[in-house]
C-alpha cells in the first residue's frame, strides 16, 4: 500500500456559525464550498489552507458530546504548523482564545502549545 497525503480531516461541531467563524475568521483557513444538505438539516463546509483541502466541517442536529478530555479513543488532537508561535500566540490571545503555556517537545527541541476550537477539540500549534 502506497499512501499520498491526508486528504481531509472530517470534523462534527455543535455551532456551525459559531465553528465557521473560528476556523475561517480566527484561524484563517479558506472556503472552498459550503453546502447545506435539506435532507439531513445539515451543513458541510470545505476548508482549504494555503489553498490545500483540508478539513470539512459538518453540523448535525443529534451530535454526541466527546467523552472525555483530551483522552477520549480516537483523534487526540490536530495540529497546525505555524513559523513563529510566539506571534501566532499572540493573534489568539487577541481573539479571546487562551492557550496553555508553550513548551518544548523533548525529543524535536521544537516549541509547541495547545488550545481548544469553540467544542473543545484540542488543537495545537507547532512551531516549523
Amino acid at each position: 500500500m502506497k499512501l499520498n497525503k491526508v486528504h481531509h480531516i472530517a470534523l462534527i461541531v455543535s455551532d456551525y456559525k459559531k465553528s465557521k467563524h473560528f476556523y475561517t475568521e480566527i484561524l484563517g483557513l479558506e472556503i472552498i464550498e459550503e453546502t447545506f444538505r435539506k435532507e439531513r438539516n445539515s451543513y458541510k463546509l470545505d476548508l482549504a489552507l494555503n489553498g490545500k483541502y483540508v478539513i470539512e466541517l459538518f453540523s448535525f442536529p443529534d451530535y454526541v458530546s466527546r467523552p472525555s478530555y483530551p483522552e477520549a479513543l480516537g483523534l487526540r488532537h490536530l495540529a497546525f504548523e505555524v513559523d513563529n508561535i510566539e506571534q501566532t500566540t499572540l493573534e489568539l490571545h487577541r481573539n479571546h482564545i487562551h492557550t496553555e503555556s508553550i513548551r518544548v517537545d523533548e525529543i524535536t527541541g521544537k516549541k509547541f502549545l495547545f488550545f481548544t476550537d469553540p467544542d473543545r477539540l484540542p488543537l495545537e500549534l507547532y512551531e516549523k
